[in-house]
């Protein structure tokens, strides 16, 4: 366990190295979400880092410590995508072609930013698990540097420049909430305040459906978890390391969980109030805060916003989860007599209730549809849980059967 003990003096080293490649990143007062839930939020805008995330810290400082032997040598990795982005733009400031083996399920975007960062990409296995092992096969055989993603002394003292940069910005800071999936990140800002100001609370979060960290630093012994889900491909790591685990019990104060639903509407949020993309692991923390706010009163609370990299192609999806849970989207079936006028009918009382129909699929042709009948699929737009109940009644006055699709 000893060569993963970071002492402050190596992250104020890393300090000295990265302000000759990286700006501090943004922390800004959000006073909407403030109001909104009864105490002081900050948000550390991670996401603004040059490859949208704060691995960009870790990794560069770890590649700044190797030897002209070592990078002779050739530097290799693993990665989902944010880790992959972090190691090729770290090479790329000391003139190394790294190769990073991300699995097959990894966001293209992600895949595509990697490659464009002058990286050699191999895609191998079906999760992060495979990828790893095959990169570890890989560095063996050709005698490479492998850059692990957290479990590095360097890398985690590149991480907890994050909690330097917090205290200068905000000396007055009470909590601050991060995600976990390997620790790294947690591991350094935690070090930083236990170090520098105790008293500060440090809250680590991981997704209900892959909580393997968040459940061992609970038991205070290392377990993997039995579930793997989340969207959150950021923090989608199946098997607590004891090395992670051994630091981490001793500076994480607490830990929360949270499921996708609050999570896609965390990332929702952060779009509608702060006019901030972030992807799903990056919007964990105000998820958590969401649900536990009344713990929190009055307490200036910093969330590290980890990233922005969210697939474009998720996008639509987590919005759509968002507004619904948020009683602003409704999806109802309709059933109508199969006769002229009847959808006119359906469509006016809409209108004078003021919903806005996003999308409608007339289908007359389903096995459960009578012969007179036909159904009408509706998206709807709405102000909220009280005008979609409002809605729902009136239609349900108005027509035989409706139908609320979950």
């Amino acid at each position: 366990m000893s060569g993963l003990k970071v002492p402050i003096s190596e992250v104020h080293k890393a300090r000295e190295l990265l302000k000759n490649y990286l700006e501090p990143t943004p922390l800004l007062h959000n006073k909407w979400l403030s109001d909104e839930l009864g105490c002081e939020v900050y948000l550390k805008l991670e996401n603004m880092q040059p490859i949208g995330a704060f691995k960009i810290r870790g990794a560069t400082y770890t590649i700044s410590k190797l030897s002209e032997a070592d990078k002779k040598k050739g530097v290799i990795t693993a990665s989902a995508g944010n880790h992959a982005q972090g190691v090729a733009w770290g090479c790329r400031q000391f003139g190394i072609k790294p190769t990073i083996v991300m699995p097959k399920t990894a966001p293209l975007m992600k895949i595509h930013n990697t490659a464009l960062i002058g990286a050699n990409i191999i895609l191998e296995g079906d999760n992060y698990d495979e990828a790893h092992q095959h990169a570890q096969t890989l560095a063996a055989k050709n005698g490479m540097i492998f850059v692990h993603p957290y479990k590095d002394p360097s890398v985690i003292a590149g991480q907890g420049t994050v909690a330097l940069e917090i205290l200068d910005q905000l000396p007055e800071v009470d909590t601050v909430i991060g995600s976990m999936g390997g620790g790294g990140l947690m591991s350094g800002v935690g070090i930083v305040f236990k170090a520098l100001k105790p008293e500060v609370q440090i809250i680590g979060t991981q997704a209900t459906g892959c909580k393997a960290l968040v459940e061992s630093i609970r038991k205070r012994s290392v377990v993997k978890s039995e579930h793997n889900e989340t969207f959150a491909d950021g923090i989608k790591v199946k098997q607590a390391s004891p090395e992670m685990l051994e630091i981490l019990k001793d500076v994480i104060d607490q830990t929360y969980d949270e499921d996708e639903n609050a999570i896609a509407a965390a990332v929702l949020h952060l779009m509608e109030k702060a006019k901030i993309v972030a992807e799903g692991a990056a919007a964990l923390p105000l998820a958590v805060l969401e649900k536990h706010h009344t713990e929190f009163k009055g307490k200036k609370v910093v969330l590290i916003i980890s990233g922005g990299n969210i697939d474009v192609n998720v996008v639509s999806r987590i919005i759509d989860a968002g507004l619904i849970r948020a009683g602003r989207r409704l999806k109802v079936n309709v059933f109508i007599s199969d006769k002229p006028g009847s959808l006119a009918k359906l469509t006016q009382l809409l209108a004078n209730l003021g919903a806005n129909i996003l999308q409608t699929i007339h289908d007359r042709n389903s096995q459960e549809i009578g012969i007179s009948d036909t159904c009408v699929e509706l998206v709807l737009e709405t102000r909220g849980p009280e005008f979609s109940k409002q809605i729902v009644d009136e239609l349900k006055k108005n027509f035989k059967h409706v139908e609320i699709i979950k």
